[in-house]
């Protein structure tokens, strides 16, 4: 194997980018921005340039460099086509093709998503593990599912969309994806500020919630931290609906680890607590040992899955 690799985490925003030796040693890390300009054309050419810039910045030539690992926001085939990005502006493109052609290099590509869980299994909260699920809870929800160490992308790559599992066939608003009742919506950092709002409009019970002109997941989660009764019960609501949707899927994939991570984890302890207690309340039994963790990389789980994409 050779000695270095790069691993790349597009976002609509910025692009994350890792140089790395293959023992899995982060050198650097760096952002460029996401040119979504004229439907992203720019996004592959900048990614290109930035790996020889920094080639050359380090003094290394390209027969030392393993490949290129990238995470991308959409669905990806297993070929390297992306079936479409719609925060970068792309349609259905092969960039594991352009980028391999711009670079010179090997490319290869998964969901971001998905890219997260392998970093996570191999650096992070699931360390020692193969078997392994995902779960980001952010503005919305995602995940990535890791059988005997690889990643279960499925046919048109829309494997480990957890946030869209339904969980509520009796919702009336859609979610972001045109469906109604996903766990996106309730568990995600919007969806938990959506429950806790009905809720209060529904009930009159005292709470410290109410105090809040623009209450935000973190500041259900800190009251909860306080006794707070009606905190409480909407941290055990969520858990309750994560948990029994995460025990329906361990029937399926037997892991051994779900990592939980996004913003809503900086929760800490008081979520991975009440989600393990439904999950145990509700999953098959020979699932019941199954471990959850905090994620521990943070933003920098994409490049340390896009980079074991390539020495995986």
């Amino acid at each position: 194997m050779k000695k270095y690799g790069f691993g790349v985490d597009v976002g609509g925003t910025t692009v994350k980018m890792g140089f790395f030796e293959t023992s899995g040693e982060l050198l650097d890390k760096w952002e460029i921005k996401t040119d979504t300009s004229d439907n992203g054309k720019a996004v592959l050419p900048d990614i290109a340039q930035a790996i020889d810039n920094k080639l050359a910045q380090e003094g290394i030539s390209k027969s030392d460099v393993e490949g290129v690992g990238i995470g991308v926001p959409g669905p990806v085939r297993s070929d390297g086509v992306v079936n479409g990005c719609v925060n970068l502006g792309w349609g259905v493109i092969n960039v594991a093709e352009e980028l391999g052609a711009q670079t010179g290099l090997k490319v290869k590509v998964g969901n971001d998503a998905n890219v997260a869980g392998l970093g996570e299994m191999w650096q992070g909260g699931g360390k020692g593990s193969k078997d392994v699920i995902m779960v980001t809870l952010g503005t919305g929800v995602g995940g990535g599912i890791i059988v005997d160490g690889h990643v279960v992308a499925g046919y048109n790559g829309a494997g480990g969309e957890i946030g869209h599992i339904t969980v509520n066939h009796d919702e009336i608003e859609p979610c972001n994806c045109g469906q109604y009742g996903c766990l996106e919506q309730y568990t995600s950092a919007t969806g938990i500020v959506r429950m806790a709002k009905r809720k209060l409009a529904k009930t009159q019970d005292a709470t410290k919630l109410r105090d809040y002109k623009d209450i935000t997941a973190k500041d259900i989660f800190d009251v909860a931290k306080e006794g707070d009764e009606v905190a409480l019960g909407l941290v055990d609501e969520v858990g309750e609906i994560l948990g029994s949707a995460l025990s329906n899927i361990a029937c399926v994939t037997n892991p051994e680890v779900i990592v939980i991570g996004g913003g809503v984890s900086k929760a800490g302890q008081i979520l991975i607590d009440t989600i393990q207690k439904h999950f145990k309340e509700s999953c098959f039994h020979a699932c019941r040992d199954t471990r959850f963790e905090l994620a521990q990389l943070g933003n920098d789980a994409g490049i340390y899955g896009a980079m074991q994409l390539i020495i995986g």
